[in-house]
């Protein structure tokens, strides 16, 4: 158990003994205080999430939990591994609040538009600052769902110009069940919105190191319902990429999906499409959508935290000094960083720059699914540039 960070506005918390219910407690006496409004978490699947779920609801009576299970965390020291990680919001600086979306493939423009104005409501409600230029939107859905593009092309229909962000919940790279947390349970199959209000600055960004190469394979066959790809180029589609990236098909494994994922150039920009698994049939799963048509290029990575550092520095010169930023990174990053010995270095640029948040099964970024990047939003202090006092 490690004594509670306490900064302007925010708490920051984590927590790794085993036990739900001292976990939870933990928690609870590192965040409570008599102004807090919300918190938001993630945490191992290795937890035993039923027991987790009621202790965490007894332990914060009255405050709005939300959060999800993740593929590694983001703590106040840098990376962790089974372990809960917290932020709690002080409601005189955050009017916040979620939203539980349960039918993922039945979900509406009409049903995001009722989330969002119930979510809005809330958030006038409170009276702390103008919607406008001053809200966000965290998103957390199931991992494993294989509906995030759906969703979030319709909520960012609803969402309008608010900003939002967010990760696909993890399972500590079990690739068996993840979830999301409302309410007091944990949920598969869905998704929460959460919508964050505040006088305070703040910088939504998002940003991968991955440049492109020349290879170019072309989806000539794929079953998109499952993210899966059969032909690369009219051949197996195992063959086509293992040729691309130089290795062969019995060398493919998590290290070269890590290393040498495929992108798909959109408006100008590559987006990264990073490959979950071989299939028997010489086919390939990814973590995110894939079409027949589509022509994606090889890629590699650059240094793994220029761009990142670059996006929160330049974030840090707009907010000022940063009270927290919340920060989804694929988990495919933390694997590049442990392959390459620059895990600890990460982590220590995770820790300086107050990042709190987990290692996530895909990013979510202004209503795309994306992979291989780290998302987020660097809210500045009070005081620091707002006149917030």
């Amino acid at each position: 158990m490690r004594s509670a960070t306490t900064l302007p506005a925010v708490r920051v918390a984590s927590a790794s003994v085993r036990d739900p219910v001292l976990a939870a407690t933990q928690l609870a006496s590192q965040l409570s205080h008599e102004h807090l409004g919300c918190v938001l978490f993630f945490c191992s699947a290795e937890y035993d999430l039923q027991r987790l779920g009621p202790a965490l609801e007894r332990a914060f009576p009255d405050v709005r939990v939300c959060g999800c299970t993740s593929a590694g965390e983001i703590t106040p020291d840098g990376y962790g591994r089974g372990c809960i990680t917290a932020i709690g919001f002080d409601r005189r600086y955050f009017a916040i609040d979620c939203a539980l979306i349960s039918a993922l493939d039945r979900f509406t423009l009409q049903d995001a538009q009722g989330v969002i104005d119930g979510l809005l409501a809330t958030c006038r409600d409170a009276r702390l600052a103008p919607v406008k230029g001053n809200t966000f939107a965290i998103t957390l859905l199931d991992g494993l769902s294989s509906r995030e593009e759906l969703v979030l092309a319709t909520l960012n229909s609803a969402l309008g110009t608010i900003p939002q962000f967010g990760g696909s919940a993890g399972d500590d790279e079990r690739l068996a069940n993840t979830h999301v947390f409302f309410d007091g349970q944990f949920h598969t199959g869905a998704a929460t919105v959460m919508l964050v209000n505040t006088p305070l600055d703040f910088r939504v960004f998002s940003t991968h190191h991955m440049v492109d190469r020349s290879e170019k394979l072309v989806v000539t066959d794929a079953c998109p319902e499952s993210r899966t790809v059969l032909e690369l180029n009219a051949e197996p589609a195992a063959e086509a990429y293992a040729r691309a990236v130089g290795v062969s098909v019995d060398d493919l494994d998590r290290k070269t999906f890590a290393l040498r994922p495929l992108g798909v150039k959109i408006g100008g920009h590559y987006f990264v499409r990073s490959i979950q698994r071989v299939n028997p049939d010489g086919s390939l799963t990814f973590y995110c959508a894939v079409e027949t048509g589509i022509v994606m290029t090889a890629m590699e990575p650059e240094g793994l935290l220029d761009s990142v550092r670059q996006q929160i520095e330049a974030s840090e010169r707009v907010v000022g000094a940063p009270l927290v930023t919340i920060g989804c990174d694929c988990f495919l990053r933390r694997l590049e960083a442990e392959l390459t010995g620059e895990v600890d270095a990460v982590s220590e640029f995770l820790r300086h720059h107050k990042v709190i948040g987990f290692n996530t099964y895909g990013e979510q970024f202004d209503g795309m699914h994306i992979n291989q990047t780290f998302t987020g939003v660097v809210i500045g202090q009070p005081d620091a540039r707002s006149g917030t006092s």
